[in-house]
């Protein structure tokens, strides 16, 4: 594996920015120091940028196997590292749904021949296969994932005595989709009363409202309470549900942790009309209050982690009625440049951008050696030019579906350098993919 330094760079890492130089040597960060002067296979000028850990997304869809005419595990891994993220956790709702040990390491298996990215799988839970869950290895699987709402699939865990079994008994992090699915099916049938198939798309927050979240959620942080179990909501999207969570103690030492998506902080309900389905997700975006509300839960450190719930879909599906049209929108190769956009207005620095997006996944999650810029862990690093100009279009997109809701918008920044794993697996626009990514390892 060849050597690198960077030299000459702004670190950000750990609450400071400091120049520094950073050696990578057999896949790990071999020194940080004010100025290092040995030989190396590459040698990348960070004079005027900053280096930051590689990002972790702790949710994805990338849709293999079973879906893979709306992404895959060597597209979106692509993607990803494009856009600063070097490591991701994926999602179990793919076809077949990942229900299985066998599934979960046929999974493993082909991110192991295409992944660019490091790569970490979630088993899924469902009402009837809890003995299969509890044979997941908690030492090389990130959690188990668990919809309590609605979802594609046989993934529903909506059964009270086996949701009970499932947080009393799982010895590992459980990762949730809250949504309440007897509220959202109410709501449905009133909106069809109403409009009939023709539903106006503006109706989503309505139909999948702040009542069904908090009703969910709710739920999830009781189960979790009554059995001390490690809980980690994913995409917090209203203002009602941020009572659940505490921020008078550390990451480390929660029990209940939670997650905000870049689309619920970029967007809000007014854009609809605009964007239309491009924006359809579950939770859905809701209006500008509770869009207003998480920035500070954020900062508060009620809400724990930024992910993007990378979540695509065809051009051709998404341009459907609204019940026709799936929920979820790509996200990976664009979360730190949304997230610097707010950088750059000042409603954020760099250093809570980083340990939102690099520190508080990998303490969350317990992973090994990562999300760190620290000598001996592995050298995941991203390196970003924070002045540079450039519009997202079909022909900068990395994504096999090929459009994104940000179409069109022009962001200041760019991320230039992604090394993963002490691979340069992206410099200038330009991969090289003569090695993959590797197994994300947890500490749990």
């Amino acid at each position: 594996m060849k050597h690198i330094i960077i030299k000459n760079v702004q670190i950000v890492n750990e609450g400071r920015i400091f120049a520094g130089d950073v050696l990578v040597k057999n896949g790990r960060i071999e020194r940080i120091d004010n100025q290092i002067d040995t030989n190396a296979n590459i040698v990348i000028d960070g004079k005027g940028k900053y280096l930051i850990p590689g990002i972790i997304d702790d949710q994805v869809h990338f849709r293999e196997p079973g879906l893979t005419h709306k992404s895959d595990l060597y597209t979106e891994p692509r993607a990803a590292v494009a856009g600063g993220t070097t490591s991701y956790m994926e999602m179990p709702n793919t076809k077949p749904s990942t229900l299985t040990q066998e599934l979960l390491q046929d999974k493993y298996d082909i991110a192991a021949r295409k992944s660019l990215a490091n790569y970490s799988f979630f088993m899924g839970a469902s009402n009837d296969n809890l003995e299969e869950v509890l044979k997941t290895n908690a030492k090389n699987v990130c959690g188990v994932k668990a919809f309590m709402g609605s979802s594609t699939g046989n993934m529903l865990v909506d059964n009270p005595v086996t949701l009970d079994k499932l947080f009393s008994e799982c010895p590992m992090l459980i990762a949730t989709h809250c949504e309440d699915e007897t509220t959202i099916r109410a709501n449905i049938a009133a909106y069809r009363e109403r409009y009939g198939e023709d539903v106006p798309i503006r109706c989503h927050p309505e139909i999948r409202n702040v009542e069904g979240c908090l009703i969910s959620s709710s739920l999830a942080v009781e189960l979790a309470k009554k059995h001390n179990t490690r809980l980690h909501i994913l995409h917090i999207s209203t203002a009602d549900e941020l009572d659940l969570f505490r921020n008078d103690i550390p990451l480390k030492e929660k029990r209940i942790t939670s997650e905000v998506c870049v689309h619920h902080l970029y967007f809000n309900a007014s854009q609809y009309d605009e964007l239309g389905t491009k924006i359809k997700c579950n939770p859905a975006i809701k209006d500008a209050t509770h869009q207003a509300a998480l920035f500070p839960a954020l900062l508060d450190n009620r809400l724990d982690i930024i992910a993007t719930d990378h979540a695509p879909h065809t051009r051709e599906e998404k341009a459907n009625t609204y019940f026709n049209a799936p929920s979820g929108l790509p996200l990976v190769q664009h979360s730190l440049n949304v997230m610097l956009d707010f950088y750059h207005q000042e409603k954020i620095t760099l250093e809570r951008i980083v340990e939102k997006m690099c520190h508080a996944p990998a303490d969350c999650f317990r992973v090994q050696e990562r999300g760190y810029i620290r000598e001996g862990y592995h050298a995941d690093l991203v390196l970003v030019d924070l002045d540079e100009h450039w519009t997202v279009n079909p022909q900068n997109i990395h994504y096999k579906c090929g459009w994104s809701p940000l179409e069109g918008t022009t962001f200041k920044g760019r991320v230039t350098h992604t090394i993963v794993s002490g691979h340069l697996a992206y410099a200038n626009g330009v991969f090289d993919e003569s090695r993959q990514g590797e197994r994300l390892e947890f500490d749990q």
